[in-house]
C-alpha cells in the first residue's frame, strides 16, 4: 500500500478460508460432539470403552497431521493437498453417514456394523490429518506481504498474523457451536441417519466454496527452491545417527576450510531465500531443521496436560451431563452435548474483547505493543484450565453426594445440568488465550519453508493429549477396578468417582504449569536468536 500503511483488517481470500474452516468445524464436531453417546447406545459399548475410542480416534487424527505434513512441505502443493485431503474427509463423512442408516434398518448386524463404523472414522481421520495444517497455512499465505508472517524483526507486523489466528479460532469456534448444538439437537431428536448426513453436506459444500476462491487466493508456496522438510529430517537423523556411531566427524581431504567453519557455527533461524537455496546445495542447512523442532519439543510437552483437559467436554462432561436434570419446563430435554457450545459461545462473545479491552489493559501494565508475549498468553489459559477441573471435581462431588441420599435407584439427580456451565465456560476463555496462542507460537518458531509442519506441532499436542487421556483412563481403571471393586469410570455413575479423575488432572496440570513457567524463563524466541546473530 502506498507509504507503506496497511490495513489492520482481513483480505477477502482469508475470510473465505476462515468462512471454509468453520464449515469444517461444523461438519467435524456434529460427528464427534455426540459421538460418545452414539457409542454407548447405539454400539452398546461401556462409558470408559467409549470414552478411550474417542480419545484415541481424535489423538489420531490430530497425529496424522506430523505424518502428512512434511510431504504438503515437501513434494504437494498446499492447494492440491486440500483438495485431496477434503475427498477422503467426505468419503469418510458418506461411510459413517450410511453405518447410521443401515443401523437403522438393520439393527441386529452390529458386527458387520462396528467394523464399518470404524473404517469410517480413519478414513475422515486421513483425510483431516491433511487438510487442517494446509488449510491453515494456506490461509496465513494469504496475508498481503512476506513482512506479514513471523521472519522479522519488526514488532508490528506480528499483528497481523496474531490477528488472522485470533479471527480463524473465532471462525472455527462460531462453527463448532452451530455443529453442538443444531447436530446433537437434531441426532438426539431425528436420528443418527439425518444426524451425520448433515455434516456431510456441509462439507462437500465448504469444498465447493474453497474451489470458487481458486483464483483469488496467494500461492506462496515457490518451488524455485529445492527444500524439501521430509528429506531434511530424515537426513539429520541419519547424520547425528552417523556421529553417535562413529563418536566422530570425518571429513574429506578435499573439503574447504570454509566449509568446516561453515558446519561448526549456529546459523541464524531466519534467512532468506537466497540463503535457503545456497545452504541448502552445500549442505550446512540440514541439520537445523531438527534443531528448530528439538527446541520446540519441551515446551510442546508441557502443553500435554492441557490437551488432556481438553479432552474431558467431549467425554465425561458429556456423561456426566446425562444423569442430571435436563429439562426446561415440561416438553424441551436439553442433549448433554449441547452445553459444549457454552465453550464456544465464552469464546465468541469474549474474543472480541480479547483485543479492545484486554490488550490495551495489559499495555499499560507491561508498557509492551503487545501487551503480552503469546508464551504468557498460552500460560494464562493453562492456569484457567486447572481452575476449570477444581469446579468441575467439586461439582461432581455435589452430584454424588445428592445421589447418595436417593431412595430411588435412578441414575438421574435432582441437580441442573447448568451446575456444569461454570466449567465449561472457563475453558472456554482458557482457549482464547492457549488454543490462539498455541497456533501463533507454532507458526510463529519454526522457518518459513516449514509451516505446515508447525500448524501440525500444534495439532499433535492435541493428538497426543488424546492417547494420554486414553492411556490415563485405562491405568486408572486398572488399578481402581481390581479385585471387584467399581471404579472411578464405573458404568453405574452413582459409584463412578470422576471427580477423583478430575482433581489428578486438576495436580498434573499444575506440576506442567509450574516446569512451563521455568522453561519460560529461559527460552529465547526466533526473533531473539535473529536479534543475536
Amino acid at each position: 500500500m502506498a507509504g507503506g500503511q496497511r490495513s489492520r483488517g482481513l483480505n477477502k481470500p482469508c475470510i473465505l478460508l476462515i468462512v471454509v474452516a468453520g464449515m469444517e468445524r461444523f461438519a467435524f464436531k456434529g460427528v464427534v460432539s455426540n459421538l460418545v453417546t452414539y457409542l454407548t447406545d447405539v454400539v452398546k459399548m461401556s462409558n470408559s470403552t467409549a470414552a478411550k475410542t474417542v480419545n484415541s480416534w481424535c489423538g489420531l487424527t490430530s497425529m496424522l497431521a506430523l505424518l502428512v505434513a512434511p510431504l504438503a512441505d515437501s513434494y504437494w502443493y498446499r492447494y492440491s493437498t486440500i483438495l485431496a485431503s477434503s475427498f477422503l474427509y467426505i468419503i469418510g463423512l458418506l461411510a459413517l453417514t450410511s453405518t447410521a442408516l443401515v443401523g437403522t434398518w438393520i439393527p441386529e448386524d452390529r458386527t458387520s456394523g462396528s467394523s464399518f463404523l470404524f473404517w469410517s472414522l480413519y478414513l475422515i481421520s486421513l483425510g483431516l490429518g491433511g487438510y487442517n495444517p494446509s488449510l491453515q497455512a494456506f490461509g496465513a499465505d494469504q496475508l498481503e506481504t512476506e513482512e506479514d508472517l513471523p521472519c522479522t524483526k519488526d514488532e508490528k507486523n506480528p499483528d497481523s498474523k496474531s490477528l488472522f489466528f485470533q479471527w480463524w479460532y473465532f471462525g472455527i469456534c462460531s462453527g463448532s457451536l452451530l455443529g453442538v448444538t443444531v447436530m446433537s439437537y437434531i441426532q438426539d431428536t431425528s436420528g443418527w441417519g439425518i444426524g451425520f448426513a448433515i455434516p456431510t453436506i456441509v462439507m462437500i459444500a465448504s469444498i465447493a466454496f474453497f474451489s470458487c476462491g481458486s483464483r483469488f487466493y496467494t500461492y506462496r508456496q515457490d518451488r524455485d527452491v529445492n527444500w524439501k522438510t521430509l528429506e531434511t529430517i530424515v537426513q539429520a537423523i541419519k547424520a547425528i545417527t552417523s556421529k553417535m556411531m562413529n563418536c566422530g566427524i570425518n571429513l574429506p581431504a578435499n573439503k574447504s576450510s570454509h566449509v568446516i567453519e561453515l558446519e561448526l557455527q549456529e546459523k541464524p533461524l531466519c534467512r532468506d531465500t537466497k540463503d535457503l537455496a545456497e545452504n541448502h546445495k552445500s549442505g550446512i542447512y540440514l541439520p537445523e531443521s531438527i534443531k528448530v523442532v528439538l527446541r520446540l519439543f519441551p515446551i510442546w510437552t508441557m502443553l500435554l496436560m492441557f490437551a488432556v483437559i481438553f479432552q474431558q467436554p467431549a467425554t465425561f462432561f458429556t456423561k456426566q451431563g446425562m444423569t442430571m436434570k435436563r429439562n426446561i419446563g415440561r416438553n424441551l430435554l436439553i442433549p448433554p452435548a449441547m452445553l459444549q457450545s457454552a465453550i464456544t459461545v465464552s469464546i465468541i462473545v469474549l474474543m472480541p474483547l480479547y483485543d479492545k479491552v484486554l490488550i490495551p489493559f495489559t499495555r499499560l501494565i507491561t508498557r509492551k505493543e503487545k501487551g503480552i508475549n503469546v508464551m504468557q498468553r498460552m500460560g494464562i489459559g493453562m492456569v484457567l484450565s486447572i481452575i476449570a477441573m477444581v469446579i468441575a471435581a467439586l461439582v461432581e462431588k455435589k452430584r454424588l453426594s445428592i445421589s447418595s441420599k436417593l431412595e430411588s435407584q435412578s441414575e438421574t439427580v435432582p441437580l441442573s445440568i447448568f451446575w456444569l456451565l461454570p466449567q465449561y465456560i472457563i475453558l472456554g476463555i482458557s482457549d482464547i488465550f492457549t488454543v490462539v496462542g498455541m497456533q501463533e507460537f507454532f507458526y510463529g518458531e519454526v522457518p518459513i519453508r516449514m509451516r505446515t509442519m508447525g500448524i501440525a506441532l500444534y495439532s499433535s499436542v492435541f493428538g497426543v493429549g488424546s492417547f494420554m487421556s486414553a492411556f490415563l483412563i485405562w491405568l486408572i481403571e486398572i488399578f481402581t477396578s481390581s479385585g471387584g471393586r467399581q471404579g472411578w469410570f464405573s458404568d453405574d455413575m452413582r459409584e463412578a468417582r470422576l471427580d477423583k479423575y478430575y482433581w489428578l488432572l486438576a495436580l498434573s496440570s499444575t506440576f506442567s504449569l509450574l516446569l512451563y513457567m521455568l522453561l519460560c524463563k529461559y527460552y529465547k524466541s526466533r526473533s531473539e536468536l535473529d536479534s543475536e546473530s
